[in-house]
């Protein structure tokens, strides 16, 4: 879905990381909750509350999932799943803009 209708956006940005990753709040009538934002090349580490899907619209990064010690690249076009209440790392490549999705489960 490259376009959002009917929706409300938090103007406040949720900024980490010294302002290399910032993201703006985006929620649906449905009661869905997604960010949008971008990550400067670096090294992250995140913590999950909820289940959340990253699609990853450009850029180029490595993700650890929880449980793993492998490292496995996304690209544009592509995606990840981090199960909630759980950490993830990442190693972003490049300018990376994506959106994630939480899912209450």
């Amino acid at each position: 879905m490259g376009i959002f209708e009917n929706v409300s956006i938090i103007k406040k940005a949720n900024i980490y990381f010294d302002g290399k990753v910032t993201s703006r709040v985006v929620l649906f009538d449905s009661g869905e909750k997604k960010t949008l934002g971008i990550m400067l090349p670096g090294e992250y580490e995140f913590g999950t509350e909820l289940k959340e899907i990253m699609e990853i619209t450009a850029g180029n990064l490595d993700v650890q999932l929880p449980g793993s010690d492998e490292w496995v690249n996304f690209i544009g076009g592509s995606q990840f799943e981090v199960s909630a209440n759980s950490s993830f790392k990442l190693i972003v490549k490049e300018t990376t803009d994506y959106c994630c999705s939480y899912i209450k489960e």
